[in-house]
């Protein structure tokens, strides 16, 4: 399973749907993920991948890791697994 596939499975567990409702242009606001949840996601994406995530639970907004939408997290996390794992 790709990074891609990997990152909606765990979105789609976190907002109760089916992975096929779950797609790369969704924001976690559309997809019914509130800041709690939006957390769990970050710990599940972190153990899936064994990454340290840089996000600030308490202002996500200053974190350089981009929740804008499915797609931008699956990037954020390709680039860190690189980082990391390089």
């Amino acid at each position: 399973m790709d990074v891609h596939s990997r990152i909606i499975a765990i979105l789609a567990e976190q907002a109760v749907l089916d992975p096929s409702e779950v797609t790369p242009e969704a924001t976690l606001d559309s997809l019914g993920i509130d800041s709690l949840g939006l957390v769990e996601s970050i710990f599940a994406i972190e153990e899936a991948f064994d990454i340290s995530v840089p996000f600030n639970a308490n202002d996500p907004t200053a974190s350089e890791f981009d929740i804008s939408s499915v797609a931008a997290i699956a990037a954020a996390v390709e680039g860190l697994i690189a980082e990391q794992h390089g």
